[in-house]
């Protein structure tokens, strides 16, 4: 027969005293309680003797804190997801929580129904990369006081606090590298989005072409053909009807490995002869053959910030408050795809 689990009353009963007095002391309140040195020894020492393990669920119910914090990400899988993930995840431990991850897949009822789960299961706050039609799920979240901090996106006309970095400029200097380094017919390769970030990363693509004089060219991929993984074919045509092309920029790194696939099944001197850039790195871009230029996001920067506006809002403070939105910069990387051929 399975040992039933100890709880505090048991202790309580073993060392005849008070069950609020046994609770204090294991949540580190026997200073604050004006509870003696010798009895808050005695209660830790018998504790740590039968190996005590509270009752998480009974004490969320208790204190009202599960403890606990989701990241929602449009693809876990997705290596500048993954890689915030897991700094977050150390940041988070390190104060005393636990993060759940998941995917949305940019698709809001996805998002609503993983959003109404975690509520429904009382975690402490969210953390959400978010679809693009959620922007009255989040308010609500709000609304009820429930502490919520946007990375990578944010939705205008929405008080949220955010942690984005300055998309417009990054794709600007990125495509100006390529610029200047003698590339004339670059293509932008992105996906059909109304999200800030996608277009701010075409917005500054757009304005390097029109500040040199250049004639832009643009392919923009319904999300979900991307997802399926029918985005390649929109990029063999596009290349085909555009041979004049000596340079693409790719608005994200999975649409430059899908890129880079195509390249090697249609030329495989595509892959030399062509500028490329990417918008975000991979592991995989720094051993190409060809080595992928890219623009980098501080993830380690971006995690700090994003706990940085989290933690004060787990405290207790009004959610409600005037959010902050910090915007950070990004860095290139310039490898051997975007050296003058």
């Amino acid at each position: 027969m399975k040992n039933k689990p100890v709880s505090i009353r048991n202790i309580a009963d073993e060392l005849k005293i008070s069950i609020t007095t046994v609770s204090f002391v294991l949540n580190g309140k026997a200073k604050e309680k004006h509870i003696s040195e010798a009895v808050a020894q005695k209660v830790l020492d018998y504790a740590k003797l039968i190996n005590y393990k509270p009752n998480q669920i009974a004490q969320s119910l208790r204190t009202g804190k599960s403890k606990i914090l989701v990241f929602m990400v449009e693809d876990i899988s997705n290596g500048f997801f993954s890689k915030l993930a897991r700094i977050l995840e150390d940041i988070a431990y390190k104060k005393g929580y636990r993060l759940l991850f998941c995917s949305n897949e940019n698709d809001d009822d996805k998002s609503k129904e993983l959003i109404e789960l975690f509520n429904f299961r009382q975690v402490d706050g969210f953390i959400i990369v978010p679809s693009p039609g959620i922007s009255d799920i989040i308010r609500d979240l709000i609304i009820e006081n429930i502490p919520v901090v946007l990375l990578d996106r944010f939705f205008d006309g929405l008080d949220c606090d955010s942690v984005v970095i300055d998309n417009e400029e990054a794709s600007f200097n990125a495509s100006v590298e390529l610029i200047k380094n003698g590339f004339k017919n670059i293509a932008f390769i992105t996906m059909v989005s109304s999200q800030t970030q996608m277009k701010d990363r075409l917005s500054g693509y757009e304005k390097a072409i029109a500040q040199y004089g250049l004639q832009p060219k643009v392919l923009e991929i319904p999300y979900h053909e991307i997802y399926t993984g029918k985005g390649n074919q929109y990029v063999k045509n596009y290349l085909k009807n555009h041979s004049d092309l000596d340079a693409v920029f790719f608005a994200t790194n999975y649409l430059a490995q899908n890129g880079l696939q195509v390249f090697k099944e249609l030329k495989s001197n595509l892959l030399t002869d062509l500028g490329i850039m990417s918008f975000d790195d991979h592991d995989m871009f720094k051993i190409y053959p060809t080595s992928i230029s890219c623009v980098a996001q501080p993830v380690n920067e971006i995690s700090s910030k994003v706990m940085e506006l989290m933690l004060p809002l787990l405290s207790g403070n009004d959610v409600r408050k005037t959010p902050q939105r910090i915007v950070l910069k990004s860095q290139i990387i310039l490898r051997e795809s975007s050296c003058r051929k």
